[in-house]
């Protein structure tokens, strides 16, 4: 039986003090953030550099984020971006998109985001009726509640060949318990997507022990 190993603090330390590459504003956000109550929604900064990565391997020219929070994904999103890149942002709290924007601008990449507030699905609506299959990478990192109606739309905004990377797909550990999935709305949500992803075909899949739990589906 293969061993997997476990990421304690200390394995944790050890990938980023060789492998991330966090600059100082992304560090200074990332601290900050760490004050706020609603702290545990920040995304991993490994995480994050890895979205960025796929995103330069993707030659991606076109972005969706779904749950902006306090920008660091924005930014890793927007920089991994062409020039002539954009990054269509969708949240509806301005306390913590005022953040955001206050790091974009630091990292002056705040010409190649578009930031949306309104309900997320109220602005998926309107963009499907300008554009269809106009995205190359779509990130979502929002309400669980409507997770699956976040994948329906973005499906029929993606390009063939674009990618979809939901955050937060193993839910701590709950997904794997049945009385978290019979009792916890949130944990039944995430499980219901992850089955439901398994079976649909329109996508190739990939769920990955990263961080909170990565998935990620291919538009085929």
């Amino acid at each position: 039986m293969i061993n997997h190993i476990q990421i304690n603090e200390n394995i944790l330390q050890y990938i980023r003090n060789t492998s991330l590459r966090e600059s100082h504003t992304l560090k200074k956000l990332r601290y900050l953030t760490n004050k706020l109550p609603e702290r545990n929604m920040q995304i991993f900064p490994e995480q994050a550099q890895f979205i960025s990565l796929l995103i330069k391997l993707m030659k991606a020219k076109m972005a969706l984020e779904i749950g902006v929070f306090t920008g660091y994904s924005s930014i890793c999103i927007a920089k991994s971006l062409p020039e002539n890149g954009k990054l269509i942002a969708c949240d509806n709290n301005i306390k913590w998109t005022d953040i955001a924007k206050k790091f974009w601008k630091i990292e002056k990449i705040n010409h190649k985001i578009s930031l949306h507030i309104n309900d997320a699905l109220l602005t998926l609506k309107k963009l499907l009726l300008h554009k269809k299959e106009y995205f190359d990478f779509i990130f979502i990192d929002a309400d669980k509640e409507n997770y699956i109606n976040y994948y329906e739309y973005s499906l029929k905004l993606l390009k063939a060949g674009g990618l979809i990377l939901f955050d937060n797909t193993l839910w701590s550990g709950k997904v794997t318990v049945s009385q978290n999935i019979k009792y916890n709305a949130d944990t039944k949500i995430i499980n219901d997507l992850n089955n439901f992803l398994l079976s649909d075909n329109r996508v190739e899949i990939s769920l990955l022990p990263f961080a909170d739990g990565i998935t990620l589906a291919l538009k085929k």
